[in-house]
């Protein structure tokens, strides 16, 4: 079958490659869709990250580069190993896509995203999504209903990363948020807090983000840094009380200091994207107005709500994808585009398997 291959830095390889084993307590998954997402961006520019380098395997999965990647996917189900009973050939699946040990457990309240040596499906090796097949072992198999179209499914991953944000920020229906970037995380996580209750002040540059922001319905407020001050309109917004809640989806210092300067006093800042460089944050401004300042990190026990909003027609995920792919495009459509054209994609998908 069909492979995107990380090899190292700047190389990524489609390889034909053997078919995945269906052992006992796994699911075989035709792949439907795969998102690129910012860690492979990041992975192909910067890594390997979270990809065991060649020769240095993975302590959970024994597996080093080069490994298949793809972390956000969807599939139709086309086997069951032994043991499987819940899962039928078929059915239509989505996959969270963690790596943890055996013995760690996932049931509610476990903080299995936080076990020593996590990592994922896709970068720390057992398959990925950017394959024809994959084996999964059944406990990160999620089914979903018929109804949500395989394409837009593949983008619940990165929705469950919202909805861990917003689980983390502790905010409720009728709080005032602020989010500090739009692209496909900042956007996704806008979506969940539109479903919650919540208003949504989304501040963005880049003009193709601005508007998907506006055309998908997520934001309220779209503040441009360029053109506004916006702790300023924040004020106005809020008749000068500040958000109750500030979420920072770009990595960038100022927006980090935006978004704690508009932060009403006892109000919380999460921290949802992968910083690669040290940040600075006003301190002062910290102790002062009492901010409560978080991290959060990929997803716990939040696909089945995740999934729940879609499937109830609280969240629709078709305005996202901007672009399909092909998986023989994968570089020069895909990852080109997002690094160097990023104005004209939001949210890229690839199809392994031409249907």
């Amino acid at each position: 079958m069909k492979a995107a291959r990380f090899y190292d830095r700047g190389d990524i390889r489609i390889e034909d490659i053997p078919e995945p084993v269906v052992e006992p307590g796994t699911v075989g998954i035709e792949v439907a869709w795969c998102g690129i997402c910012g860690t492979d961006l990041h992975e192909f520019m910067e890594g390997p990250i979270f990809i065991p380098p060649c020769g240095h395997p993975h302590p959970i999965s024994k597996e080093s580069a080069p490994v298949t990647m793809g972390h956000e996917f969807s599939g139709v189900v086309y086997a069951v190993g032994e043991g499987v009973s819940d899962i039928e050939v078929g059915q239509h699946v989505v996959v969270e896509p963690y790596i943890v040990a055996d013995e760690v457990p996932t049931g509610p309240g476990d903080k299995y995203h936080l076990s020593k040596n996590m990592n994922f499906i896709g970068l720390g090796g057992r398959g990925g999504g950017l394959s024809e097949k994959i084996a999964v072992k059944r406990r990160w198999v999620h089914p979903i209903s018929k109804d949500i179209p395989l394409d837009q499914a593949a983008l619940i991953e990165p929705l469950s990363v919202g909805h861990h944000a917003f689980t983390r920020s502790g905010a409720k229906a009728g709080d005032v948020a602020l989010v500090g970037g739009a692209g496909p995380i900042g956007l996704l996580l806008s979506a969940i807090l539109k479903a919650k209750g919540l208003s949504v002040i989304v501040t963005e540059l880049s003009s193709a983000r601005k508007q998907k922001a506006a055309e998908s319905g997520v934001a309220d407020h779209i503040l441009d840094p360029s053109e506004v001050d916006v702790v300023e309109e924040v004020m106005k917004i809020t008749e000068g009380r500040g958000v109750d809640v500030a979420f920072e989806c770009s990595s960038v210092n100022k927006v980090l200091d935006t978004l704690v300067a508009a932060t009403t006093s006892a109000g919380v800042v999460v921290i949802v994207s992968i910083w690669s460089h040290p940040a600075t944050v006003n301190v002062h401004s910290v102790v002062m107005k009492e901010l409560d300042v978080r991290g959060t990190i990929a997803y716990c026990n939040d696909h089945q709500e995740t999934i729940r909003l879609v499937e109830e027609g609280k969240i629709n995920l078709e305005p996202f994808i901007t672009q399909r792919i092909q998986l023989d495009d994968l570089v020069s459509k895909g990852f080109d585009t997002l690094i160097h054209n990023n104005e004209s994609a939001v949210k890229i998908i690839v199809q392994p398997r031409i249907s």
